[in-house]
C-alpha cells in the first residue's frame, strides 16, 4: 500500500502540503492506520479460526455423535470383542467379549424409575446395550450407550449435576444389567450389580455407562462405585474383584468407539 503526500491546510484556509515539523505527525497517523487495520484483520481472522469457525465444527461434531446410533453398525458401537490394553487392576491387560445385545428401543424400563427421572431432562432417542465377560469368565459387565435429544447446553447441565451433587456414586442411581437366557449372564439381575459407572459427555448427546457384577449370579449387599473400587487400597469385594476396573474400563473403550465413529459414513446397523 502506497501513500501520496499528504496535504494541510493554513490559518487562512488554503491548502498546503505537511511537511516540516508536520510531516512526523503524518507519518504517525499512517503508522497507526496501518496498525489499525492489522488489528482489525487479526482480531476478524481469530473470531473465525476460535469463534464461528470452531463452533460450527463443534456443532457438526455433536450432532453427528448423537446419529451414530443408526448410522453406524453395532459392532462398531459395541464390538464382538473388546481388547482393554492395561485396564485391569495394577495395569494388567483384559479382553471382554460380548455374550448377547439388547434390541435396541427407547428407555421404557431399561432404567430404575429414580435413576430414570435424573436422566429424563436430557430425552431417550435410543438406547444401546449389550453383555460382555471376560476371559475367565467370572465377571459379566453390561454397557449402554443412551442417545439424547438434548443439546450441548443441557448435556453440560446434566454433567454438572452429576458432579456437583455426586450422582455416580449413589447406589439409588445405579443403571439396570442385561442378562440374557442361555449366556453366562443369564443370572445377571439387580440384585447382582457389584460395581458402575455413568458418564454423562457434553461434547456429544450420549451417556455412557456400564455395570458388572459376578458371573455366578451372586447378590451383592454392598456395591461399590467404579471410581472407589479402583482406589488404591479399596477392600470391598467388588475392589478385590477387580469388578471396579471392569466397569469403568469396559466403559472407556466404548466411549473411545463412539469418538473414533464420529463422522465416519458407515451402513445401517444389522
Amino acid at each position: 500500500m502506497s501513500f501520496g503526500e499528504p496535504e494541510g491546510y493554513d490559518g487562512l484556509a488554503r491548502p498546503r502540503s505537511l511537511g516540516g515539523r508536520g510531516r512526523p505527525q503524518a507519518v504517525a497517523a499512517a503508522v497507526c492506520l496501518v496498525l489499525g487495520l492489522g488489528l482489525v484483520t487479526g482480531a476478524v481472522t481469530g473470531s473465525w479460526l476460535a469463534g464461528d469457525s470452531g463452533d460450527g465444527g463443534a456443532r457438526d461434531a455433536f450432532t453427528a455423535a448423537g446419529d451414530l446410533w443408526h448410522s453406524v453398525p453395532v459392532d462398531q458401537l459395541l464390538p464382538p470383542t473388546v481388547q482393554g490394553r492395561g485396564a485391569g487392576p495394577g495395569g494388567a491387560d483384559r479382553t471382554w467379549t460380548r455374550v448377547a445385545v439388547a434390541p435396541d428401543g427407547d428407555c421404557a424400563g431399561a432404567f430404575d424409575p429414580l435413576l430414570a427421572k435424573v436422566l429424563d431432562p436430557v430425552g431417550c432417542t435410543r438406547l444401546l446395550r449389550a453383555t460382555y465377560t471376560d476371559a475367565t469368565q467370572s465377571h459379566v459387565t453390561t454397557v449402554g450407550l443412551l442417545f439424547a435429544k438434548a443439546d450441548a447446553a443441557a448435556m453440560t447441565a446434566l454433567a454438572g449435576r452429576f458432579e456437583k451433587e455426586g450422582l455416580g456414586s449413589r447406589t439409588d442411581l445405579m443403571p439396570l444389567p442385561y442378562a440374557a437366557e442361555g449366556t453366562v449372564a443369564a443370572g445377571f439381575g439387580a440384585p447382582q450389580r457389584a460395581s458402575w459407572t455413568v458418564s454423562v459427555l457434553t461434547d456429544a448427546p450420549v451417556v455412557v455407562y456400564a455395570v458388572s457384577g459376578w458371573a455366578d449370579a451372586r447378590t451383592v449387599d454392598e456395591p461399590e462405585p467404579a471410581e472407589e473400587a479402583m482406589e488404591s487400597g479399596a477392600t470391598s469385594a467388588p475392589a478385590q474383584a477387580g469388578l471396579g476396573h471392569e466397569a469403568q474400563g469396559l466403559a472407556d473403550r466404548v466411549e473411545r468407539a463412539l469418538r473414533k465413529n464420529v463422522g465416519t459414513p458407515t451402513e445401517h446397523p444389522s
